[in-house]
C-alpha cells in the first residue's frame, strides 16, 4: 500500500467482514465456495490484501445473512477508495473539474497549513505560473485539453486569500523559489506576484533556506492541511487523502517542525528577491 492510513482501514474493514463470517459459523473456504470464488478470496478480503467491491460485500452479506450491514460496508469501502486515486483518474474529465471539486472544501476550512518542495503554492501562484504549471500536467499525463477554463478556476479561488475568516500558513523550499517553472519571464513574474501576496495579512510565508540543516524539519512530500480534518498530499502518481487523527497529527508535527527552520519577513523576501535576480 502506498499510505499505512489507507492499509490500516483495509484491514479494520476485513476484521468487520471476518466478525461477520464467524458470527454465523461459516468458515473462509465454505464461504467462497458458495460464493463460487476462488478460495483465497476471502482470505485476501479478510486480511486487508484486497478491498472488496460493491457485489464482493452484497455477497458476502448476502451469505452471511447480515445484508442490514451491507450499506455501511460498501460506503466504509468507497470511502477507503477515494482515499487514493491516481492523478490520471481524476483528470480524466479534464483539469477544470479537478479545480471546482475542491471549491467546498476550501470554503469550509478557516486555517490552511501548506508545505510545498515542488511548486509555489498554488493559491500564491502567478496566472502565468498556473498556466505553466498545468499545461505540463495536461502534457505529462495526457488529460483533456481545458487549460484555460481551469486556470481561470484556479485564479477566481485565490479572492479567499482576501476573506476575514481564513488564515494561510506557507512553507516553501527555497529550491522551489529557483526551479524554472514555463520559463524566466514567467518564473520571474510569479516570484514577483509571491511577494505582494506574502504581504496580505491573512498570509504568512515561510522560506526554507538552502544549506539549511534538516534536523527535525526532514523535506517531504508536498502536502496541505485543512484545519485539523483532512490533509491532502501530493505523490507523483496520486492524490492521497488523509483524516485518520493520528495520521493528520504526525503533518502538524512535521509542519511545526519545518516551520522552525524557515525565514520570514524581510529575510523571507530577501531570498525572493536573491531568485528573481539569478534567473534574470
Amino acid at each position: 500500500m502506498t499510505s499505512s492510513s489507507v492499509q490500516q482501514a483495509q484491514q479494520a474493514l476485513g476484521r468487520r467482514l471476518r466478525e461477520i463470517r464467524k458470527d454465523v459459523g461459516l468458515t473462509a473456504r465454505e464461504l467462497a465456495r458458495r460464493a463460487d470464488w476462488h478460495e483465497s478470496k476471502c482470505s485476501r478480503l479478510e486480511n486487508g490484501r484486497a478491498l472488496p467491491s460493491d457485489a464482493d460485500i452484497r455477497t458476502y452479506t448476502t451469505l452471511c445473512a447480515a445484508q442490514d450491514q451491507a450499506a455501511d460496508l460498501i460506503a466504509t469501502a468507497r470511502g477507503i477508495e477515494g482515499a487514493y486515486v491516481q492523478w490520471r483518474r481524476m483528470e480524466r474529465a479534464g483539469l477544470r473539474r479537478v479545480q471546482q471539486s475542491v471549491a467546498p472544501l476550501f470554503e469550509r476550512t478557516r486555517r490552511f497549513r501548506v508545505y510545498q518542495s515542488w511548486v509555489i503554492p498554488g493559491l500564491l501562484q502567478s496566472a502565468a505560473y498556473t498556466h505553466a504549471v498545468l499545461n505540463t500536467v495536461a502534457r505529462l499525463r495526457d488529460v483533456p485539453d481545458d487549460i484555460d477554463d481551469a486556470m481561470a478556476v484556479r485564479m477566481d479561488r485565490q479572492r479567499i486569500l482576501h476573506s476575514r475568516n481564513h488564515r494561510f500558513a506557507m512553507l516553501v523550499e527555497e529550491w522551489v523559489l529557483r526551479t524554472v517553472i514555463g520559463d524566466n519571464d514567467t518564473m520571474a513574474g510569479a516570484l514577483g506576484h509571491l511577494i505582494s501576496v506574502a504581504s496580505l495579512p491573512s498570509v504568512s510565508l515561510g522560506i526554507i533556506p538552502l544549506g539549511t540543516p534538516r534536523g527535525a524539519g526532514w523535506p517531504v512530500e508536498s502536502f496541505t492541511m485543512y484545519d485539523d480534518a483532512q490533509v491532502n498530499v501530493e505523490l507523483v502518481a496520486a492524490h492521497l487523502t488523509v483524516t485518520q487523527p493520528g495520521e493528520i497529527a504526525e503533518y502538524a508535527r512535521a509542519f511545526t517542525e519545518l516551520s522552525t527552520i524557515a525565514v520570514y519577513g524581510a529575510q523571507a523576501r530577501s531570498l525572493i528577491t536573491a531568485a528573481i535576480d539569478t534567473i534574470r
